[in-house]
């Protein structure tokens, strides 16, 4: 009994040794481990898309949010300038990151097909108020209140917004325009009444339902012999079918109205593309549209 007792005491006092020594290389790690956190995480660095800016507007009675996306080499004090594209619906979370996604890739030098440009996203305060002209259904009225100021939101592009982008930014004078249903509608009626404030347009599933169709039905500038401002407009729509409207009215058919609208002014400075896309719909069109329209708007030469 003694042999054992006295075996068992030396075990006992080095497996107590053994507990301290671990206990404190854990917190040893602990203290070190949380000093070197803040080091570890001074690493990381924000990825940066572009900035926001702001524009007071007195046309809209409201500050606006910009997102602005500024080409790889842009310097502020080199003479080079660039193309603008001017995008509706283009808050963070629309639009603008995966069309300004687009924009860059197609400006890569081993693609080569757009131009370094600018992007300019007008972020969203309420479409259907800036989007929309006065209706006469009354239906529509009641279902968007709001309705109806596009003339203030298309005065506040004109007077304010594209004078401060200009002003601002190293720009050229090429200026596109991007919207998509309610903003395709936008871009239509700017188009039809005021077209020389884009030289481009990309106009997808436009919603020329909005008072029963009354813009298809209006006069334009476009038809003017004077208007001779080389313009390029491309049109798209999927398979998208009827219209929210008590009147049935069919997508496609009204997009496919504006195309022959536009060509039936026989002005040789606007030239149109249509483009259907059968494999996509009201809600998958975007992306698909957009990358298609760059091909039109920037032919590629080949060589030979």
């Amino acid at each position: 009994m003694s042999v054992s007792h006295y075996s068992v005491y030396p075990i006992k006092k080095y497996m107590n040794k053994a507990f301290l020594i671990l206990l404190l290389t854990f917190c040893t790690a602990v203290v070190f481990g949380q000093k070197n956190r803040p080091a570890d995480t001074a690493k990381n660095k924000p990825f940066v898309l572009g900035l926001i800016d702001e524009i007071q507007s007195k046309a809209l009675a409201e500050k606006r949010i910009l997102n602005i996306y500024l080409p790889e080499g842009y310097k502020q004090n080199d003479t080079t300038r660039y193309p603008v594209i001017y995008l509706l619906d283009g808050s963070a979370d629309e639009d603008f990151i995966h069309v300004v996604g687009l924009v860059q890739f197609n400006s890569f030098e081993w693609v080569n097909q757009v131009p370094k440009s600018i992007v300019v996203g007008i972020a969203t305060v309420d479409r259907k108020r800036d989007f929309t002209f006065p209706t006469s259904i009354e239906r529509d009225k009641k279902s968007y209140p709001t309705t109806g100021h596009s003339d203030q939101f298309i005065s506040f592009i004109e007077k304010e917004l594209e004078p401060y982008i200009q002003s601002k930014y190293k720009t050229n004078t090429s200026k596109t325009i991007i919207g998509q249903s309610l903003g395709g509608l936008l871009a239509t009626e700017i188009l039809i009444k005021k077209p020389a404030l884009f030289n481009q347009y990309i106009i997808i599933s436009p919603s020329l339902w909005w008072n029963n169709g009354s813009l298809l039905n209006q006069d334009s500038k476009l038809s003017e012999s004077a208007f001779n401002q080389q313009t390029t407009v491309y049109i798209a729509v999927g398979k998208e079918g009827l219209t929210p409207t008590a009147i049935p009215r069919v997508m496609e058919v009204d997009a496919n109205l504006l195309a022959e609208k536009i060509k039936g002014f026989k002005n040789k400075n606007v030239q149109v593309y249509f483009d259907f896309l059968p494999q996509e719909n009201h809600a998958t069109i975007m992306h698909q549209a957009v990358s298609n329209s760059f091909k039109f708007l920037y032919p590629v030469t080949k060589k030979e």
